[in-house]
Order: C-alpha cells, then sequence, then structure tokens
C-alpha cells in the first residue's frame, strides 16, 4: 500500500468518530431545545374533590384543556377538605371543590383568590332497595337521617359515611347538626375514602350513605344501591373554581391557573359540561352555572 492510501485509510476513522460526535451534540441540542420549550408551559395542578373524578368529568376536560392551552393538566383528586388545605400550603395551583363556606374561608384569609361558579348538582341519600328505614317516605332531608338512627340503632340499618372532610362528609354532618342527631354507634361506619369507595362500601353493606349524584350514576351499574330519598333545596351541590394566591405563594403557576380557571367557565366548555352524562344517563350529571349569581341557586355567597 503506498504512503498516500495508508494516510487516507488512517483518516476514515477519526472523520466517523467526527461526524458521530457532531451527530451526537445535534441530538443533544434538539433535546435541550425541546427541554426548554416544555419548561414554558410547567404543569398545572388542579387539587379537586373526588367526585369530579369519579364521575368521569376531568377525563372530558382535561384532555380538551391540555390541547387548547400547552399545559399539563396535574389532578390530585383527594376530599374537598384536603383540597383546599393544599390551596392554603400553596400545594396546588388551582381548586375545584365544593364546600361553599369553607371555600369562603380561603378567600377571606388571603389563600384563594378569582372564586366562580362552575356548575351544580346535587346529593341524594342512596341505600338498599328494600329500605329498611323507609327513607322514602321522609318529608325532609333530617327525618329522613333520623329513620337511618333510629333503624341502626335497632340492629336493622346502617349508614356509611366518607369520614373524609371531604364536601360530601361536611354536606352530611351539616344534615346531621341540622336535625339535632347524633350521628354515633355501631351502625354508623366510616369509610374514610372517595365517593366511589364508599359507595362500593354501602353496596356490600347494604347500607345507606349520602352521595352527589353524578358519581352515583356513573357508578350505578357496579352497585346494589338505589336513590331514595333526593329532592329537598338543602341537597344543592354547589361547584366552584378558585385560583391559589399567586401574591402569597411565589411557587404558584398563576398563568397555568387563570388558564385552567378561564377554561372551566368558557362557553364551550360549559356546553360539555351540560352535556355530559346525557347519552349514558339520561340526564347530565352537573348543570353548567358559569356566570350566575349565587343567589339564583340559593347561595349566599
Amino acid at each position: 500500500m503506498s504512503p498516500k492510501r495508508s494516510t487516507i485509510a488512517a483518516r476514515i476513522p477519526i472523520r466517523l468518530r467526527r461526524f458521530e460526535l457532531r451527530l451526537w451534540f445535534l441530538l443533544a441540542a434538539l433535546i435541550l431545545i425541546g427541554s426548554s420549550c416544555g419548561a414554558s408551559r410547567p404543569a398545572v395542578i388542579l387539587a379537586t374533590t373526588t367526585s369530579t373524578q369519579d364521575s368521569g368529568l376531568l377525563d372530558l376536560l382535561a384532555p380538551r384543556f391540555e390541547e387548547q392551552s400547552g399545559y399539563i393538566l396535574k389532578i390530585i383528586a383527594v376530599g374537598t377538605g384536603q383540597a383546599l388545605a393544599m390551596g392554603e400550603r400553596g400545594d396546588a395551583d388551582v381548586l375545584l371543590v365544593h364546600a361553599p363556606a369553607a371555600e369562603q374561608r380561603l378567600i377571606e384569609n388571603g389563600s384563594a383568590i378569582d372564586r366562580r361558579l362552575v356548575m351544580h348538582n346535587d346529593f341524594v341519600l342512596v341505600g338498599p332497595a328494600s329500605d329498611p328505614a323507609d327513607v322514602a317516605a321522609a318529608a325532609r332531608p333530617g327525618d329522613a337521617l333520623a329513620r337511618v338512627a333510629a333503624e341502626g340503632a335497632a340492629g336493622r340499618a346502617i349508614f356509611v359515611s366518607r369520614g373524609d372532610d371531604s364536601g360530601t362528609h361536611k354536606k352530611e354532618l351539616s344534615l346531621w347538626q341540622e336535625a339535632d342527631l347524633n350521628a354515633a354507634g355501631e351502625w354508623y361506619l366510616e369509610a374514610g375514602q372517595g365517593m366511589a369507595a364508599t359507595l362500593r362500601v354501602a353496596s356490600e353493606r347494604q347500607a345507606y350513605t349520602l352521595t352527589d349524584r353524578g358519581t352515583y350514576l356513573a357508578q350505578r351499574e357496579t352497585l346494589d344501591l338505589a336513590i331514595l330519598y333526593q329532592g329537598a333545596p338543602e341537597l344543592l351541590n354547589v361547584y366552584h373554581v378558585m385560583r391559589v394566591n399567586p401574591d402569597r405563594f411565589e411557587a404558584v403557576n398563576a398563568a397555568g391557573a387563570k388558564a385552567f380557571s378561564d377554561f372551566l367557565i368558557d362557553p364551550q366548555t360549559q356546553a360539555m359540561i351540560g352535556d355530559f352524562g346525557r347519552r349514558e344517563y339520561g340526564r347530565p350529571l352537573f348543570l353548567p352555572d358559569a356566570g350566575k349569581d349565587a343567589s339564583q341557586l340559593g347561595l349566599e355567597q
């Protein structure tokens, strides 16, 4: 082999290595560019009640929000009490909850801002179709609970409470209090779980429980429970969205929280909410309320 050919042959591996290095640097640069683009749209942390998740509503809304806004929605579905506590600690960006009195406290103490009506449905009392406490004949919610308590004390009925400081749990406790009843005894069980799980416990035990209508309808095919009491004004179940205050918590994704809040009250989203469940259950699981005054729903705030 001539010296010239030998030199060319020796250079080929070096050129290949240089090409490989350039390709590696190009790929690394593309990864960095992609990462920096993603960083401009940080995740939006939504703390919400389990009913919005268990009913399937967020499965419908989350992809649409992400597609329209470019944000990733990180959903933390817990009891409303826990969701509100996350807001007070600055551990979430935006809250979708259903405990009006507790929500108002966050507005007053400056932890949350921009509280807006989103939708409502109602609470219903469900239980075994045999209805041993005859709650279907009750005149008011307090009467229905009194019948359960009486039959429970006699060993003929069970009531399962969520027991998790959720909006549903808060409503249940307020109904016992308004009826001047003490919910305690072997007949009163606390599940300490979300709505879907509590419904399953009640179904297995053939017990009564209070649930939002949306979650019950979404889970109905898997349950051996019937709606036994419904329709009273006291059973209204209203959802608000509010943003965690970025002036108090610097780490809050203020822009993302506003984008999600605006998305929920947008007319197109409200139409989606109003149509959700109509085909499967013959009625919507939630009724849209954006733009309404709270007094129109019988609320003080």
